[in-house]
């Protein structure tokens, strides 16, 4: 073999050259096997933008690629990701709907005008990612029922705004879940007649930025000065509201303010922490008729827990105040009537940290 390969030198260098090649060739398959595949790259989709499918892609797959709204909301029928479809969304809303928010920024003032029905209300739901910005704290509504009734607001953020939500004129409307934040005015404001709604399960906070005597929590009503210009200078009669289940905190006014010419209303297991408060004495003062004030929790107030006015003659009586629980840290009463007219004040709300006492009234058995 020696002899063969000195005589032939081109089979040598052939050999040769073919044991490199299956050298390369080995090490080149080692390294592609252990190289894991390159991850592929996914847009992360925003409310400002959707991302485009392909042309042959069918609906499904279509509505597939687009943002989902929040886990709690139903099924939507109109989905959502940009503050224009948002607008356009509300303006074409028809009993029954159910609009989708996608995650992220809807930079405006939005209003919905539409009315559902009981059976069919329309929907506006979103997660807390899901975030409706009006820009500044010193102007505008961010969201408003403007005559629209039986609507339901579930889920999403409302921020920016001179007014987070305001209602006028809403029937059968609920506001759930929502965290409301920076807000130059109140967070939730209820008027114009609007009656028969819920409010409930929202976190309310940093209220009051634009004028700290009007940042309260939940507003319910017109002072009686406005209703000339809000209710044809009738008292504005929103009647019948339930606020139940808040949480409140960074409020410079009440949490919850309820006004003169309102009866009815439920005020229950609600939260409050009053250590921002600067405009107001109180976490919860009641001026309208016939209010059940239940089973609420409050920390913290520049003066007393909860409070009744006579506003007006004929205002700010027959209202029941039962299980509450006062820790009032402050100069005043846990439960002050003002003056004590018809209300109820039951012995089985406590109050403690109040220098004056638990109320200024003898409390009646439950």
């Amino acid at each position: 073999m020696k002899q063969l390969l000195a005589n032939r030198p081109w089979f040598a260098l052939g050999a040769a050259f073919l044991g490199g090649a299956l050298a390369v060739g080995l090490v080149w398959a080692s390294v592609s096997i252990a190289r894991p595949a390159p991850a592929a790259t996914v847009a992360e989709p925003t409310a400002g933008a959707s991302p485009v499918p392909s042309p042959s892609a069918t609906a499904a797959q279509q509505d597939s690629v687009r943002p989902q709204p929040g886990a709690g909301c139903p099924r939507a029928t109109i989905d959502v990701v940009s503050a224009d479809e948002l607008s356009s969304a509300l303006i074409d809303a028809a009993p029954g709907d159910v609009i989708g928010l996608a995650d992220g920024n809807y930079q405006g003032n939005f209003v919905a005008t539409t009315s559902g029905t009981v059976d069919e209300p329309i929907t506006l739901c979103g997660g807390t990612d899901s975030v409706l910005d009006g820009g500044d704290p010193m102007n505008g509504y961010v969201m408003h029922l403007d005559g629209a009734q039986y609507w339901n607001l579930v889920g999403f953020s409302v921020t920016n705004g001179q007014k987070g939500v305001m209602a006028d004129g809403t029937v059968g409307s609920t506001i759930r879940a929502l965290t409301v934040s920076t807000i130059g005015d109140e967070a939730i404001h209820l008027r114009r007649f609007s009656t028969d709604n819920t409010v409930a399960d929202n976190i309310v906070f940093d209220t009051g930025l634009r004028k700290p005597k009007f940042g309260e929590g939940v507003y319910i009503g017109t002072a009686d000065s406005n209703w000339c210009d809000i209710s044809g200078c009738q008292p504005d009669r929103s009647d019948r509201n339930t606020v139940t289940g808040n949480s409140f905190s960074q409020t410079t006014s009440e949490a919850v303010d309820v006004k003169e010419g309102t009866s009815n209303g439920i005020v229950s297991h609600n939260t409050f922490d009053g250590s921002a408060l600067s405009e107001a004495d109180s976490w919860v003062d009641i001026k309208g008729n016939g209010w059940v004030i239940d089973s609420n929790t409050g920390t913290n107030s520049l003066r007393d827990g909860f409070q009744t006015h006579e506003i007006l003659d004929g205002w700010g009586t027959d209202n029941i105040f039962r299980n509450n629980t006062a820790a009032v840290n402050g100069p005043g009463f846990g439960y002050s009537m003002t003056p004590e007219l018809s209300n109820i004040v039951e012995c089985n709300n406590t109050a403690t940290g109040a220098a004056e006492g638990v109320m200024n009234v003898t409390c009646r058995a439950s």
